[in-house]
């Protein structure tokens, strides 16, 4: 008795007298591929760390690479050999806005030297070049309590950079309270014009409204509201004869109680922050070249104010201004 022969994986071979003459039948080679693929497909447990450790190498680095902020040195030298386009530079964030420099300026105005007119510029210019402008609406409160100066200074400190903010105030110390402190700019006044114009300006108001010295002065007299200048200092009205009445240096000295009292020391500290504090202090009788050296020291708040100053054209328009702008020196 013959004995089935045994296929060499087992079991009947299941052409006992050979392959068919025709080869072997289809689909036995592709078995045999497929059969042959297999010892590759089997994972030892070496190969198994080995797998894992080079995933837990891939975590780590995205770790450190999202800790430290940007990606490890070989990276940044296979970036230079590979080329320098890289998938960051065109689907990464948006550079961040250079800010120019200063980025923080404080015009604490003095009354009466033409800040309305520097305040009517700065309106147009921030609409034209993109900056903010910080305005005050309390026009009659310079001195401020400590809790006061903390608020203020707190409230400019968080405005939007680059920020120009603009009120009647005396100098504000920032560094004092944990602020950054900005470049200050001012603009002062021969004391004689000052006087005259406020004399009138209480008495008659501004090119704003016909009825805008009413509301300031409405208690005044009509014998008093038509009271003649010389009249009023000759016979001495307190009005005339106050001599702090019109000071200035505090807007300079800053908001310590002496500096409210004349005299050498806020003069001395008026100085020495004007030396250490202040990118300018114009004079009005000279405004043309004030805004030219304005625009020379902080282009990016003032450029171009001494062509709008001159010929302010449709850009006062636009803002719904009068175009008279030097018309109004006198009276601001």
């Amino acid at each position: 008795m013959k004995k089935k022969q045994q296929h060499p994986g087992g079991g009947a071979d299941p052409w006992p007298h050979g392959a068919p003459l025709g080869g072997a039948p289809p689909g036995l080679g592709s078995w045999k591929r497929r059969v042959s693929l297999l010892p590759f497909l089997r994972f030892s447990l070496r190969d198994y760390g080995f797998c894992m450790a080079t995933l837990l190498v891939f975590c780590l680095g995205s770790l450190f690479y999202q800790l430290s902020g940007g990606p490890p040195r070989f990276l940044l030298d296979l970036r230079q050999y590979l080329g320098n386009s890289t998938y960051l530079d065109d689907h990464g964030p948006p550079p961040s806005k250079v800010l120019p420099f200063p980025s923080q300026v404080v015009y604490n105005r003095v009354g009466k030297c033409g800040s309305r007119t520097v305040v009517l510029l700065l309106r147009i210019l921030s609409e034209k070049h993109g900056f903010n402008l910080v305005t005050s609406d309390i026009h009659n409160k310079t001195r401020l309590t400590k809790n006061e100066q903390m608020e203020l200074i707190k409230n400019i400190s968080t405005a939007e950079q680059p920020y120009l903010f603009t009120r009647h105030v005396h100098f504000l110390n920032f560094s004092r309270f944990g602020g950054d402190q900005p470049v200050y700019i001012n603009i002062i006044r021969d004391p004689v014009n000052r006087f005259l114009s406020n004399y009138f300006f209480r008495r008659f108001g501004d090119w704003r409204g016909e009825q805008n010295h009413m509301i300031r002065t409405p208690s005044m007299r009509q014998e008093e509201r038509y009271l003649d200048i010389n009249e009023c200092i000759l016979e001495n009205y307190p009005e005339c004869s106050n001599p702090r009445l019109f000071y200035i240096i505090p807007y300079f000295c800053g908001q310590h109680p002496r500096c409210r009292e004349p005299g050498e020391w806020a003069l001395e500290r008026a100085k020495l922050n004007v030396n250490e504090n202040f990118l300018l202090v114009g004079i009005l009788e000279e405004l043309e070249d004030v805004l030219l050296l304005l625009e020379r020291f902080l282009p990016h708040y003032f450029k171009g104010v001494l062509s709008i100053y001159k010929d302010p054209g449709e850009e006062l328009k636009a803002c719904n201004q009068p175009t008279a702008i030097a018309e109004t020196v006198l009276t601001t």
